[in-house]
């Protein structure tokens, strides 16, 4: 079982902006568990059971052990892609519009 990220003890989910999604994989290196690239050649989330979640801004829960990894993703993406938000408000706080 995977547990829910905090910050704190906020749980945390991430999703993909595809449209901005340049196909690097930089995130599927550094959390294959979370992210994958599909057939046409964009990343995407997964879910606790490892299926692609292709639906526009489909969210996966951030599991803790996962959290750096997720983060580092978002800072590494060159397509500045990837949203890592807070479950309770949405408030982004890792990715391109984190405050």
């Amino acid at each position: 079982m995977q547990q829910e990220a905090a910050t704190g003890a906020e749980a945390l989910e991430v999703w993909i902006d595809q449209d901005l999604c340049t196909g690097d994989g930089i995130c599927a290196q550094y959390a294959p568990e979370v992210f994958e690239l599909d057939i046409d050649g964009l990343a995407y989330v997964k879910n606790e059971q490892d299926e692609l979640l292709q639906d526009k801004g489909a969210a996966t829960p951030v599991p803790l052990t996962l959290l750096t990894d997720v983060v580092d993703s978002a800072k590494e993406c060159p397509g500045e892609c990837i949203h890592v938000r807070r479950v309770s408000d949405s408030v982004e706080v890792y990715g391109p519009d984190a405050g």
